[in-house]
């Protein structure tokens, strides 16, 4: 059975191109949000400013699991754009084949 490819050449390069951007983003950005980078802290904390919790150990712990749900978020968009890497490189390869034959 041949395979086909379903994106051409340009859109398969350009999409490999993209995903390893992102790939490289996300997973830094991930690495910050683990270290508990305090560039993150006004963006997952937006729904405490409007409402103070009732002493610092509880907005410590709710500051802890917020920066673990987003730093876990980061790395699973990370882990889908080595899916589209995959594909796109797989699609480049598969143009690659055609353009030989």
């Amino acid at each position: 059975m041949a395979l086909c490819p379903i994106c051409g050449p340009k859109l398969s390069i350009c999409c490999s191109l993209l995903s390893i951007w992102g790939i490289i983003m996300l997973v830094i950005m991930g690495g910050l949000l683990k270290m508990k980078s305090i560039a993150f802290a006004e963006d997952l904390l937006e729904e405490y400013t409007s409402a103070p919790l009732k002493d610092m150990d509880e907005f410590l712990k709710a500051a802890d699991e917020k920066y673990e749900n987003a730093a876990v978020s980061t790395w699973i968009a990370a882990a889908i754009y080595v899916a589209t890497l995959a594909f796109s490189l797989f699609q480049a390869f598969l143009n690659k084949k055609a353009d030989k034959l």
